[in-house]
């Protein structure tokens, strides 16, 4: 029997997910030396980075990873930008293998189940990547609205990454930090009794899972950090980036 000792990884995996324009890109291509698989183009004014080309399929995907696996140069960061717009990739090769129209087709959810492989040999090979190369791994995804029904509680609606719930739940999972970036929202009431939503005092990036939305870490981090105009990335990763304590 061969024991080791194990600790967290210091390079990590984590999602970004928000609303549209919440500032999700601008943050994760400020991470050291970041390559960009751009599955969606539209990086905001005044970004910059340098970009894998021939992504725009399930398997050109796959083939850049293997690349960066190989060599990765100089890059210390590999983004993805966005997951949900890889989505529609990985159904699209489903479909291919099988003739289907649509992931839809197949029986009793079989399009959906069969995706999953392809979910997992995505992301066993970014672990990969991450393991060898010391190489932090960042995804940004869009957020949707969605129900959740929780046997403890009656049904409730909160904010998760606009992925497939089978999609949604390997990825969460493979990831060692999720994080929601929102509004701090509040509601407010008028002399007619009307309730109507406010931007709280400013924009935060969420770390701890609420029944309102998605988020976890395995960090130590504060429950929210303040998203100021001027945010930087180091504020993220300097809880990971810092040593450990004996």
């Amino acid at each position: 029997m061969k024991i080791e000792r194990v600790g967290p990884n210091r390079a990590p995996m984590f999602m970004l997910h928000g609303l549209e324009g919440s500032g999700k890109t601008s943050t994760v291509m400020q991470l050291d030396n970041p390559l960009a698989i751009l599955t969606e183009r539209g990086l905001p004014f005044g970004v910059s980075v340098d970009a894998l080309s021939g992504v725009d399929t399930y398997e050109g995907v796959i083939a850049g990873l293997r690349s960066f696996y190989k060599e990765p140069g100089a890059y210390r960061s590999l983004v993805i930008d966005t997951f949900d717009a890889l989505e529609p990739m990985v159904h699209e090769h489903v479909c291919a293998e099988h003739r289907w129209k649509n992931i839809e087709q197949g029986p009793f959810g079989k399009g959906y189940v069969i995706a999953d492989d392809r979910w997992r040999q995505l992301l066993t090979a970014l672990s990969a990547i991450r393991d060898k190369h010391g190489t932090t791994i960042a995804m940004t995804c869009h957020t949707e609205v969605v129900r959740i029904d929780d046997p403890r509680a009656p049904s409730f609606t909160s904010y998760q990454p606009k992925l497939h719930k089978r999609a949604r739940a390997l990825v969460m999972d493979a990831c060692d930090a999720v994080f929601f970036l929102a509004d701090d929202l509040r509601t407010v009431s008028d002399d007619r009794d009307r309730t109507r939503a406010s931007a709280g005092a400013g924009r935060f990036l969420f770390t701890t899972r609420q029944p309102a939305f998605a988020a976890k870490n395995r960090f130590g981090m504060p429950d929210r950090i303040p998203f100021a105009a001027d945010f930087h990335v180091s504020n993220l990763t300097q809880y990971w980036q810092k040593e450990p304590t004996t």
